[in-house]
């Protein structure tokens, strides 16, 4: 069947599936699937995405079932992306794969499992998630005949490790997020195999779900704070941002239950936030001219992103967030058992390998130490919070309760 059955409008800037750059493992063209929505589809049957289902944001699994999990989180993302996607041209099954994709490399116990993972692996090339994402998709998924991993396309992969920019520069240092510690070992090891253009932007399709991501916490968080008590709505005035979406609904709705209030201003957040992205993106676009995929890459700067005015906002959402939120005192009290278990569990499978299950163990008989250390850290990035804590128990006399 000819890829024309697959054709739908699309930008010149857009990545066309017609004319990926293809896979490490090259593979037969699908009769009924692009090869975006081909690896859309895979991200969705991998063992990794399911597992996302108990991996938590900033609340633990048992805080109630109306708190945002990565799985939930990544839904959202992955439609936000899209409609940005689609409004700008782009290709949607593309945008979607790297939403969905793009926590697979997450810890149990959110950003403080991953904190303690890459403190534990300091010796052994440290613990960043956007590798462990990368190391997932291209190896530590076992499914398929012919390979390891999921075998996704160049720019599926390529949008994954640089949604957040370039990882060097055009001389082959790394950029400022990596300038002390280095690019993570698994996303250089692969760059060699199959080059991902570290130096450069990724598409846009990638950017678009970048923003996605920045717009459905700020949207999920503020709705999962309010939920858990840990600040009020008139806290939110602090931010003139939010002050203004709240007058708004207060002006329509006098007298507005609390939960509905909740639920409209969470609506507003995200409908402000993507019709800026995409009056932003179309402007810089316009403005760019580019004539493929590769100009987008090639252009120095992103090219989809928030005007002046909303950046402000996004960043005074983060900053109400970070010390209402994600330090507020109940949190951090589970933080720190958190973080115990990870280290607890880290310690224990480096001095006994034989711990873990068969397939973590094998091959490691004599290992050097850093292999073993990585193949721990694989483990443990791999576990829900839930089978975090029933392993802790598994070893341990104690085990944090997380609450």
């Amino acid at each position: 069947m000819p890829q024309s059955r697959f054709d739908r409008w699309r930008a010149p800037y857009a990545a066309d599936p017609a004319l990926s750059r293809g896979r490490l493992t090259p593979e037969d063209a699908s009769p009924t699937r692009s090869e975006f929505q081909r690896d859309r589809d895979r991200v969705i049957h991998a063992n990794a995405f399911r597992r996302l289902k108990h991996k938590t944001q900033v609340f633990v699994f048992h805080e109630g079932d109306h708190y945002r999990t990565r799985l939930t989180h990544t839904i959202e993302v992955a439609q936000i992306a899209r409609a940005l996607a689609r409004a700008l041209g782009l290709d949607e099954d593309l945008a979607e794969a790297l939403a969905l994709s793009h926590d697979l490399g997450h810890t149990p116990f959110g950003h403080t499992g991953e904190e303690a993972l890459d403190d534990c692996m300091a010796d052994h090339g440290g613990f960043d998630h956007n590798a462990q994402a990368l190391r997932i998709v291209t190896r530590l998924e076992k499914r398929y005949a012919e390979f390891d991993g999921l075998n996704l396309t160049w720019e599926t992969l390529e949008g994954l490790v640089k949604h957040n920019g370039p990882l060097t520069t055009p001389e082959g240092l790394p950029t400022e997020r990596y300038r002390k510690r280095g690019v993570p070992g698994a996303i250089l090891d692969y760059a060699a195999r199959q080059d991902l253009w570290l130096d450069t932007h990724a598409s846009a399709e990638a950017q678009a779900a970048a923003i996605a991501d920045d717009i459905a916490y700020d949207a999920h968080d503020i709705d999962d704070g309010l939920r858990a008590g840990l600040f009020a709505l008139e806290d939110l005035r602090s931010v003139p941002f939010l002050a203004g979406l709240l007058d708004d609904i207060a002006g329509r709705w006098p007298g507005l239950e609390r939960s509905r209030v909740i639920h409209e201003l969470g609506r507003r957040i995200i409908t402000r936030f993507v019709e800026d992205g995409i009056r932003e993106g179309g402007r810089r676009l316009e403005a760019l001219q580019p004539k493929d995929a590769d100009d987008v890459r090639r252009a120095g700067h992103a090219v989809i992103g928030f005007s002046g005015e909303m950046a402000e906002a996004d960043r005074a959402i983060k900053g109400f967030l970070f010390p209402h939120m994600y330090r507020h005192p109940s949190v951090v009290a589970v933080r720190v058992q958190a973080d115990a278990v990870v280290r607890d569990l880290f310690g224990r499978f480096t001095r006994d390998p034989d711990a873990m299950p068969g397939e973590w163990r094998e091959g490691l008989a004599g290992a050097e130490p850093s292999r073993i250390a990585r193949r721990v850290a694989d483990y443990i990035a791999g576990m829900t919070d839930r089978y975090a804590l029933d392993e802790h128990r598994r070893l341990f006399d104690v085990t944090p309760d997380l609450r």
